[in-house]
């Protein structure tokens, strides 16, 4: 948890590599063998985060390059300076992405709530520029309904146990000087019931190709809760995040994270607060069914439902370029 947020898993791993492949001195192999090497390497880093689908995704992608080069050239050099530089541009496009995210969600949501002058937002977890390149996912469509005036105020939850909305989300609202107010996780509810929440918007860890979504534990209930209210409920994430490969959530592997994490204060950081022997269940997500989700706001649009179902594999089709039977 030093480095977390998909998108920032994802570059700091790229980038990892890429300063290690820098440091060389002398590689003594093929331009063939720098590709295996790379390849190695950066299968060793997808199976620290296997819900993360963007850490894949990017490696694969990187892996592609690298062999390409080593297939024309006899330099491992040139293999390891293609790597670096696309490294270095999957940096830049992820903040392109984050804010092009925020650009869609913040006219999307005005042009469906016509009738709301200002929006009071709830958000989970971090997803902004702690989580990403920069700028962020959910928090960047807030950081752009702000820029544009139209943010009356956004709601962070504490997220525990690690508590990322408190320490990371609520610091980033503070300094951006975004008018914020920070609640437990277990007053959603009653704040929805207030009438004080305009739309709901979190992150996404991966989702599957029926708009079922793996992200931070929590984010049901809060789906489950803005339903129950009609609050409409929105997942903000590029479409690196989207993996078509699994046809539903079920398929999707939950990460379970330390006993620590409840057992102790401060995430797992501080004294134990729990009773000794008790066991502990600490999933680090949960997925929210698609029949939850309002609209999945993406770098290239909302992504919105036909006849109560998403055709994600449609939209994703048209934004690559490509023509759908």
């Amino acid at each position: 948890m030093v480095v977390r947020g998909v998108p920032a898993i994802a570059i700091a791993a790229a980038f990892s590599l890429a300063v290690e492949v820098a440091n060389f001195k002398d590689f003594n192999g093929t331009s063939e063998e720098a590709a295996s090497f790379i390849e190695l390497k950066l299968e060793y880093l997808v199976s620290s985060r296997p819900t993360a689908v963007n850490l894949s995704d990017a490696a694969k992608k990187l892996i592609e390059i690298t062999s390409n080069v080593a297939s024309t050239s006899t330099m491992p050099e040139s293999v390891f300076q293609a790597y670096i530089e696309a490294a270095e541009i999957m940096l830049d496009d992820d903040v392109a992405s984050n804010k092009a995210i925020g650009s869609y969600g913040s006219r999307f949501l005005r042009d469906q709530q016509k009738i709301v002058p200002r929006f009071s937002v709830l958000t989970h977890c971090n997803t902004g520029s702690l989580a990403t390149a920069g700028y962020g996912t959910a928090l960047g469509v807030i950081r752009a309904l702000h820029a544009e005036g139209v943010l009356e105020r956004a709601y962070c939850t504490e997220t525990r146990p690690f508590n990322q909305g408190s320490r990371l989300t609520a610091f980033e609202l503070v300094h951006d000087k975004i008018p914020a107010t920070l609640i437990a996780d277990s007053a959603a509810a009653a704040l929805m019931k207030e009438s004080r929440v305009s739309a709901v918007i979190v992150g996404a860890d991966r989702v599957a190709a029926n708009g079922d979504t793996a992200n931070k534990i929590g984010t049901y209930s809060l789906a489950l809760c803005a339903m129950h209210h009609h609050i409409p409920f929105y997942v903000a994430a590029p479409l690196t995040s989207i993996d078509l490969y699994l046809s539903s959530g079920e398929e999707i592997v939950i990460e379970e994270r330390s006993a620590k994490e409840l057992l102790h204060s401060q995430g797992g950081l501080g004294e134990q607060v729990a009773a000794s022997g008790i066991l502990v269940w600490n999933p680090a997500f949960d997925v929210t069914p698609a029949y939850l989700i309002t609209g999945i706001i993406t770098e290239k649009g909302v992504i919105t439902k036909n006849n109560d179902a998403f055709n994600i594999k449609d939209f994703v089709e048209k934004a690559a370029g490509k023509s759908t039977a």
